[in-house]
């Protein structure tokens, strides 16, 4: 297995916080917030991870990060030269993934649960949360066997509270998958559509998460977010 960390974007949420560095950079309480992505991955027991991010700082990541040895893994790096979409940046792993099964998380999500990768072989799994107001996010049906029937983008009536995290595991047929895809309303390859693909082949099956999940990329749920680590490392 192999871990992609998709750390891009322009963190335009975070202004002026970002102005000047990436927001993967940026602190949750006391580290950077990629380090806990990255923790997440390499409790996982995964050792080669890539971290994609833009160009304006890239060689921020390369200083603070460096090959991986400080946490005992091998770190390699791609720049998305445009904002393409999760979908696209995760298109530019294929050669470093190559036949193997892939890891893939959003460089400002904070998981309070680790990874399962139990049973995962072939096919593809993404890691739901009940949530409150789970219409703002991609809303996910499931049966009692965890298999998923089908994801919807921000639904106006729910079928139920399961939002979809940015954590996501597939095969190496992702990428196949990528490169049928046709840009979306906003210019962008989407992640549901990669989602959908695999939920019609009746190939995703899903992990229902108990833990504190939540984004750092806007102002209040970077805050949320340091502050359930400043609670969790005082006790």
């Amino acid at each position: 297995m192999k871990g992609v960390i998709l750390a891009g974007g322009t963190g335009s949420r975070l202004l002026p916080l970002t102005k000047v560095t990436n927001k993967h950079l940026l602190a949750v309480y006391n580290e950077p917030m990629i380090y806990y992505p990255l923790k997440k991955l390499i409790k996982a027991g995964i050792k080669d991870i890539l971290i994609i991010s833009g160009s304006g700082h890239s060689g921020h990541f390369v200083n603070l990060l460096g090959s991986g040895k400080e946490f005992g893994v091998r770190l390699s790096y791609e720049i998305q030269d445009e904002a393409g979409g999760i979908a696209q940046a995760l298109g530019l792993a294929e050669d470093f993934v190559d036949k193997d099964n892939v890891c893939a998380i959003l460089g400002d999500n904070v998981f309070e649960d680790d990874i399962d990768l139990s049973g995962f072989n072939r096919g593809a799994r993404i890691f739901l949360k009940d949530v409150e107001n789970a219409n703002r996010f991609g809303v996910a049906e499931v049966d009692k066997q965890n298999k998923v029937i089908g994801i919807e983008e921000k639904p106006e009536k729910l079928k139920s509270n399961l939002a979809v995290t940015g954590l996501y595991v597939y095969d190496s047929e992702v990428f196949d998958i990528i490169k049928t895809l046709k840009p979306s309303r906003r210019g962008e390859l989407e992640i549901t559509d990669v989602n959908n693909a695999y939920i019609e082949k009746g190939k995703m099956d899903a992990r229902i998460l108990r833990g504190f999940w939540s984004d750092a990329g806007t102002f209040e749920s970077l805050f949320k977010s340091a502050e359930f680590v400043r609670n969790k490392k005082s006790k």
